[in-house]
């Protein structure tokens, strides 16, 4: 086995995985174990943090395992997560972030959407930190969640000593550093990258977190993306069964590790790379864009600097529930049940037969707003609904079937609506760099050539996001001279799907009918 081995984890709603890499992008072992997730109601969403570090400890010693490599031949290792909200106390242990006072769970995941109502004041304030969030502040990010724990569990602020996104979380347990990625900070705790004074303190007095910097331990100065933060300590080298040796560098938000993954190949060409777009999906969908100066965009996070690649603007659009989405259908459908793997294969198998003899018409008086948990972009609407039109008698499984087919349009033309937003603001997206859970569903991969337009890329690497992440080690560990060069020699390349013209009308008039729905939406919320 090779040496200059390099560790990539990336932890996601409901699992840890962690994947072996040469130098050269090549994945030589990978493994995934689940985290607990607990839910008291549809707004409430937390973590066990302990958990989900013995998680990623157990999927980075299967990894190596199946890699079949020496704990020394690993030089470098990098986590990212998602964008959810660990609290801890001055001395590290864990305080609660929950109702019932447990400690135990003292994580709120991103998908929490507890703080509605902090997150629209934040909106209403109309402080410069809006300009660089879509203009929009979103109950996914830290904010809105830090002014709901201060407001609503006073003990457990009282408590607070250290407050981390969950990727620096996972970045401290292996090193000790309370450095915060950039990626982290700039995307999630309205701290500009790109300004010389990053922090707005009159921003977060207005909202109540005079006192946050120090609550939080939060840096003056965020790291680089990349940045070496140090050696694994003695205890988390045993833990991940590492050695102390092992360098570990500022890890990302788990969709901008697959963006990395996907659109790092392109960074040798800043300047054409907003013709491309990472589409991160599983769970929930993030859409990536990269671009060269920032570019404002109403409705979609952003710009970011520097949250990707150094020196890079990135804006991130997004759906909050898409895979989740298709699961919950299945769950409400009579004829649905337990939305396992081979419940989706079977449903998608069968959509394939019903469209043998109907073709792309297949239910097209059925249509789907996929608006069920909010819409992220580009309506920037964390109230929003989901609407479904044509439903009748029917309850068969081909009715689930149709209806499931009909959803799965709808998640891709909300990804056609993203992107079109995004290319009125200067980008000229025509390709989409496909990355997650989505790959394999069939449908998916083509709806979002067939009802985008956009030629489809889907990575040849088994996993972009842990790609992404052993380019993010290899930098640190100093295998090459920056992270845009690591993306360069580490990338894997893909393989390309066209649109199908044929499908254009079809899904023109699917277009159009999303849109206006869209409208009649806003119009129905607005009547008293």
């Amino acid at each position: 086995m090779s040496q200059n081995l390099l560790v990539g984890v990336d932890v996601g709603t409901g699992s840890a995985r962690a994947g072996v890499f040469t130098r050269e992008g090549l994945l030589r072992g990978r493994a995934e174990f689940p985290i607990a997730m607990r839910r008291t109601d549809a707004n409430f969403a937390e973590h066990d943090s302990e958990q989900i570090w013995a998680a990623v400890s157990a999927a980075v010693r299967g990894a190596m395992a199946e890699a079949g490599a020496e704990p020394g031949a690993v030089v470098g290792i990098s986590f990212d997560a998602t964008c959810s909200l660990v609290v801890r106390d001055a001395a590290g242990a864990p305080v609660t972030v929950a109702r019932d006072g447990e400690d135990r769970w003292d994580t709120i995941v991103w998908l929490d959407h507890r703080a509605l109502e902090e997150a629209d004041e934040c909106t209403r304030t109309g402080h410069e930190v809006l300009h660089y969030a879509g203009g929009v502040m979103s109950p996914e990010m830290e904010v809105p969640k830090l002014m709901w724990l201060k407001r609503h569990l006073p003990q457990s602020w009282a408590r607070a000593g250290q407050m981390f996104d969950l990727a620096d979380f996972l970045s401290w347990k292996a090193t000790g550093s309370r450095a915060r990625s950039q990626s982290t900070l700039t995307c999630k705790w309205t701290y500009l990258g790109h300004d010389a004074d990053p922090w707005r303190h009159d921003f977060l007095a207005r909202v109540g977190l005079d006192d946050l910097i120090a609550k939080a331990a939060l840096p003056d100065r965020a790291s680089p993306v990349g940045a070496d933060l140090g050696p694994l300590t003695s205890a988390a080298a045993d833990q991940l069964g590492l050695t102390p040796a092992c360098r570990v560098g500022a890890g990302l938000i788990d969709a901008h590790a697959g963006a990395l993954g996907v659109l790092g190949a392109f960074a040798a060409d800043v300047d054409t790379i907003d013709r491309h777009l990472a589409l991160i999906a599983g769970t929930s969908s993030c859409v990536m864009a990269l671009s060269a100066e920032a570019r404002p965009t109403s409705g979609v996070w952003g710009p970011y600097f520097g949250a990707v690649l150094p020196g890079v603007w990135l804006n991130e659009g997004g759906q909050s529930a898409t895979g989740a989405l298709l699961d919950h259908i299945i769950r409400w459908h009579g004829a649905g049940g337990e939305p396992s793997r081979d419940k989706h294969l079977a449903i998608c198998e069968r959509v394939m037969e019903l469209r043998q003899s109907e073709g792309l018409a297949l239910a097209d008086r059925l249509h789907v707003l996929p608006d069920f948990h909010g819409n992220r972009s580009p309506l920037g609407d964390p109230f929003a609904r989901g609407v479904i039109s044509g439903l009748t008698l029917d309850s068969d499984f081909d009715s689930l079937c149709r209806l499931y087919w009909r959803t799965c349009v709808s998640i891709a033309l909300g990804v056609r609506h993203i992107l079109e937003t995004l290319n009125t603001r200067g980008y000229a997206i025509d390709t989409l760099h496909i990355t997650g859970g989505h790959t394999r569903n069939r449908l998916l991969m083509e709806l979002y050539a067939d009802a985008t337009g956009c030629t489809v890329v889907e990575p040849a690497t088994p996993d972009a996001t842990l790609l992404g992440m052993a380019m993010v080690a290899a930098n640190a560990a100093g295998l090459f001279p920056s992270l845009d060069q690591a993306c360069i020699a580490m990338q894997q390349g893909g393989t390309s799907r066209a649109p199908n013209a044929a499908a254009r009308p079809q899904f023109e008039r699917d277009y159009r009918i999303f849109l206006e729905m869209l409208r009649q939406r806003q119009a129905i919320d607005a009547l008293e």
